[in-house]
């Protein structure tokens, strides 16, 4: 068995990790990346007119054969370890033909995500797997690991051929709303593992410790105390760990939460695969908020059955207004219009809840400057959906593999100072390894 890393060894974002034998070949992982090679954030939209061959050459897609159209021999199968886009936003340059496995609720968040931002059903063939049970494709074995994540179906996999055996982490942390998962893995590693490619996003942090979404439950409920005015929270609509937290603080707080139609449905499609709170009349509390661009954008290109789906837990901005003490707010900086056209809008808490450098784009700032301009108080809440420094070693332990392979960081110079009792093998980005 060989492989290679082709994105990741010296970035965070963008993973990709190609495994072949003499007759097999899979991808782990196609993710987009989060920095451009000069350290500013990537855009893809200086690339949306070039060929996918051009991508290839000019290096922003991975030079994969058999991974594209027009390839003489196609790749086997593709896994998506979860929906985050810097694991699976170069998917829709696959051949269709290539067999994709992910979760189920995984495959749910690719194709709604789809639907909705690019108005087309994907035709790509997608083959889920389970947390309990071993598949194969070709010469692979491939054993799922259920992960604590932020994204809400995350995995790692054990991949075995030929007598030999590598694992890849994907992203995972152990301090989520499913740090038993965690805890359930660190029990149930896999042994004798030849490489361990392990996810080291906060290595260059120092020794940090991170809120467990328990701890983020009671500081939402201590800002919404400090001040008896409207809340509104940024974050992620598909960070559901998060939106369970934030709905739960609210519960107890005895606060309405207000949603926008596309958080709404989100909340909806992944209530489909475990118990999540969405806008229905078995959760009165959540009602929906229809902002204009987003409405008029879901009317003329989805259509107005999606968007009118929410229409009886519908609040109007008039309502909004009148209870507005009563009220947890999710928004976003596009919806600055809305917020302008609902009274008393004023004075009130405004929560940050996602990773700080976003704070630094200039959308994200000016949106924080007009709040405070407003007489907002300004705080932050959030915890990473990676593991720290100690709970990496908890999984270094745990495995005890014969070479460990740091990826999904931009210290990879560091490991050899922090994991000592292994083998830490350091890779460069397109370098092939053949497992003796």
């Amino acid at each position: 068995m060989k492989f290679k890393i082709h994105r990741g060894t010296q970035e965070i974002g963008g993973s990709c990790v190609e495994l072949w034998t003499d007759t097999t070949k899979i991808v782990v992982d196609i993710g987009m990346p989060l920095i451009a090679s000069d350290g500013e954030e990537f855009n893809f939209k200086q690339y949306e007119n070039l060929t996918t061959l051009d991508l290839v050459q000019k290096g922003v897609l991975p030079d994969i054969n058999g991974l594209y159209e027009n390839s003489t021999s196609k790749v086997d199968g593709i896994l998506i370890s979860h929906y985050h886009q810097d694991h699976h936003g170069f998917l829709s340059f696959a051949d269709n033909s290539i067999p994709i496995f992910t979760g189920e609720a995984t495959q749910s968040i690719l194709q709604f995500s789809e639907i909705f931002f690019n108005r087309k059903k994907s035709d790509k063939q997608f083959h889920n797997f389970t947390k309990d049970s071993s598949f194969s494709i070709g010469d692979f074995k491939i054993k799922p690991y259920w992960m604590d994540h932020s994204a809400f179906d995350a995995y790692a996999f054990l991949v075995e051929a030929n007598g030999k055996q590598l694992f890849y982490t994907g992203d995972f942390r152990g301090h989520g709303r499913k740090d038993k998962v965690f805890k359930w893995f660190l029990r149930n590693t896999p042994q004798n593992v030849d490489y361990l490619l392990m996810e080291g996003t906060t290595i260059g942090r120092g020794k940090q410790t991170f809120p467990s979404e328990k701890d983020l439950e009671e500081d939402f409920i201590e800002v919404f105390k400090s001040k008896q005015e409207i809340n509104f929270i940024t974050t992620s609509a598909q960070n559901i760990d998060l939106l369970v937290t934030i709905y739960r603080a609210c519960k107890r707080s005895n606060k309405l939460l207000v949603v926008d139609v596309y958080a709404a449905a989100i909340m909806k499609e992944m209530a489909k695969y475990a118990t999540i709170p969405y806008p229905s009349i078995s959760f009165p509390e959540i009602k929906v908020m229809y902002p204009y661009f987003l409405s008029k954008m879901i009317a003329d290109k989805i259509g107005k059955e999606f968007l009118y789906q929410f229409k009886s837990f519908k609040i109007t901005k008039e309502e909004i207004s009148k209870k507005r003490k009563e009220i947890v707010f999710l928004i976003r900086p596009s919806m600055k219009m809305d917020i302008d056209h609902i009274d008393n809008m004023e004075n009130g808490n405004f929560i940050y809840s996602m990773w700080s450098g976003y704070l630094e784009q200039p959308k994200t700032k000016a949106f924080v400057d007009y709040l405070k301009s407003k007489g907002f108080s300004f705080h932050q809440i959030h915890t990473s959906g990676h593991a720290n420094v100690e709970t990496l070693k908890e999984i270094v332990h745990a495995i005890q593999p014969k070479n460990l392979v740091l990826i999904h960081t931009f210290d990879g110079d560091h490991y050899k100072e922090i994991f000592k009792d292994v083998k830490v093998t350091q890779l460069r980005d397109k370098e092939e390894i053949k497992i003796q």
